[in-house]
């Protein structure tokens, strides 16, 4: 049983269909209209049926459609109007001209405004449907364009690497995992490789063909976050001029990998919830939602457990999220694994499929298994870059390593308080202000930890943001000073 369609502004809404265009169909014949809106709504389409210029555009600003249906002759504004504010308006609509009476110039001058199509009536639901369709499959094949794009960028040459005993299991939890929909979170340190465990089971799955879309949480711009995963329509906010798509629109049809999940606040919780549980989102500033079918790929290197129990991350949340666990080894326990990967890395780093014979040599081998690698696979690649550009691309030796691999105590880089006194050190006999102990904290954490600033932040008990604003403001300060 359909449901009944809903009213805004004069315009009938009919209730959304996943996985298909937001319509907006303009006409001034009653009959027609009536006609359109169970047909379009047969067709699977979120529809707005609108009787005149005015309320079409009165609708386009207040919500984002994919395709609009413009009668071309009707009182008031004409479908002319309609096309050239529509293209102000929401500049990613395709509009489709229609009209009984066409002729080959008001064809040719559709096109030349904007128009992706040009329809005589009386028209035929077949090619109604048609131009839809190829509206449809331009939509999902920018969509992909754009997660390739992305994909290519951060993969080129990455792959998992590893035959120890832990890394045997992670590939078969992997591909245990991949070709359900269940939703995945994925566990371990900074620097272990989440994301190409999370493209990994992408890529294993039956969404392989459709877009992989990386949202890093903790690098979200804080006033932007919303807008970023959600999208926003014209004018929702000081500054959006054009209406955008939110990267979970984005990821319809395949996958959205959540990195650094616990540097989500508690509203943005709220909203990844909802769209967990119903498949339905909206963008900032509109008011109707529509479905998206995506699968949701999560990884933190925070104990999200303890966060639940301090109030700082939604229970409910944490079991939507975590259908499937995957907790990844650090590198420091899977030793086995050096050799195999230093190899790939270098090879990467090379662009080449494999290392000259004889480029990493034993003791260069000898002195990495030495090393405990604080900040996993991530420090091994800077650690064998450096090396490599001190050798010039020649055989690596244990010299041409970072001393804080090669030495048993790391080498100290110590910051500069604006007064002149180091991390551990006050300049003077006098006390120390508060900010000064907090800096000396993270200070020491970050010597500790190798300037790993993620398992910095996990130590401290701070978020991974207020880190960085802190190490900015001394950074800021200290220049100043």
């Amino acid at each position: 049983m359909r449901r009944p369609g809903r009213t805004h502004g004069g315009c009938r809404l009919t209730q959304a269909a996943p996985n298909k265009l937001r319509v907006l169909f303009v006409d001034d014949e009653a009959p027609i209209r009536e006609v359109m809106k169970i047909e379009l709504q047969r067709m699977g389409h979120d529809t707005t049926i609108c009787e005149d210029g005015k309320t079409a555009l009165a609708a386009a600003e207040r919500h984002t459609f994919d395709a609009a249906i413009v009668d071309l002759r009707m009182p008031g504004l004409s479908g002319w109007d309609v096309i050239e504010q529509l293209k102000v308006i929401s500049p990613e609509t395709d509009v489709v001209i229609s009209t009984g009476h066409g002729s080959m110039e008001d064809a040719i001058q559709a096109l030349r405004r904007g128009a992706y199509d040009f329809l005589t009536k009386p028209t035929k639901l077949a090619m109604i449907a048609g131009v839809l369709g190829r509206i449809a499959e331009k939509r999902n094949l920018k969509h992909r364009a754009i997660a390739l794009e992305s994909r290519l960028k951060a993969v080129e040459g990455r792959t998992l690497v590893g035959r120890s005993g832990p890394m045997l299991q992670v590939q078969q939890l992997i591909e245990k995992v991949a070709p359900t929909d269940s939703n995945v979170l994925i566990l371990g340190e900074t620097g272990t490789g989440k994301e190409l465990v999370a493209r990994r089971i992408h890529e294993l799955s039956k969404r392989a063909s459709q877009p992989f879309v990386a949202v890093n949480c903790g690098a979200l711009p804080e006033n932007l976050v919303e807008s970023e995963l959600f999208g926003h329509r014209r004018g929702a906010f000081t500054g959006a001029e054009t209406g955008r798509k939110g990267l979970i629109e984005v990821a319809t049809g395949g996958t959205l990998f959540l990195d650094e999940l616990g540097e989500l606040d508690r509203m943005m919780q709220v909203k990844l919830l909802r769209v967990l549980e119903s498949g339905e989102m909206r963008r900032v500033g509109e008011n109707d939602s529509f479905r998206v079918d995506i699968r949701v790929v999560c990884a933190t290197n925070r104990n999200l457990l303890e966060m639940v129990e301090k109030g700082d991350f939604r229970e409910d949340l944490f079991f939507r999220i975590n259908t499937f666990e995957i907790s990844l080894p650090p590198l420091r326990d899977r030793k086995g694994d050096l050799a195999e990967l230093a190899h790939a890395l270098v090879a990467r780093h090379l662009k080449r499929s494999a290392v000259p014979e004889g480029l990493i040599t034993p003791e260069v081998l000898s002195a990495l298994e030495q090393h405990d690698w604080p900040g996993n696979v991530r420090e091994l690649a800077n650690a064998l870059e450096h090396s490599l550009i001190l050798s010039d691309g020649k055989v690596l030796r244990r010299e041409d390593l970072p001393a804080t691999i090669t030495s048993k105590s790391r080498r100290k880089t110590i910051p500069m308080f604006p007064n002149g006194a180091s991390a551990g050190r006050p300049a003077s006999d006098k006390p120390r202000s508060l900010r000064e102990l907090e800096m000396e904290a993270i200070f020491e954490s970050l010597e500790r930890n190798g300037g790993d600033k993620p398992r910095s932040a996990l130590e401290l008990g701070i978020s991974l943001k207020t880190l960085y604003n802190k190490l900015n403001q001394q950074a800021a300060q200290a220049e100043a000073g």
